[in-house]
């Protein structure tokens, strides 16, 4: 990554209904465009996690527009930090990316009242991971 360039990040979980989409969201609200931001599964879901978009939603932030992705090598490939998010995806490794694995409880099933804990540690997560990518100027 040049000076010039914005750091990316890609966020992965199997489903990429729940934590994934709630970090890239974090990511995009918070970077404030300043960090490019992908997010993906191993086996996408239909849909966003309703409960996840209604932990969101209680933040500031509307994720009801977003779909699961898949998991591509080229994501991988474009990304500087590749972040999994406990699932044990099989994520393909390339030299010169920084790897990292989030242990978060799955929304998938959950109301939202056991969202708004994970939502809460990935927004924590997101913005630590903020400050390490763009130190002050």
């Amino acid at each position: 990554m040049s000076a010039s360039q914005k750091p990316s990040v890609l966020f992965v979980c199997v489903h990429n209904a729940g934590r994934s989409q709630m970090a890239a969201a974090y990511l995009r609200s918070l970077g404030e465009g300043r960090i490019e931001v992908r997010s993906a599964g191993s086996a996408p879901a239909g849909s966003v996690n309703p409960a996840a978009v209604a932990a969101m939603a209680e933040d500031g932030i509307d994720m009801s527009a977003e779909l699961p992705k898949v998991l591509t090598t080229q994501a991988v490939q474009e990304s500087d930090v590749v972040i999994t998010m406990g699932c044990g995806d099989a994520c393909p490794i390339f030299p010169g990316k920084r790897y990292e694995d989030w242990k978060l409880e799955d929304p998938a099933g959950q109301g939202v009242e056991a969202v708004r804990p994970i939502r809460d540690e990935i927004k924590a997560r997101v913005s630590a991971l903020i400050t390490d990518l763009l130190p002050a100027t």
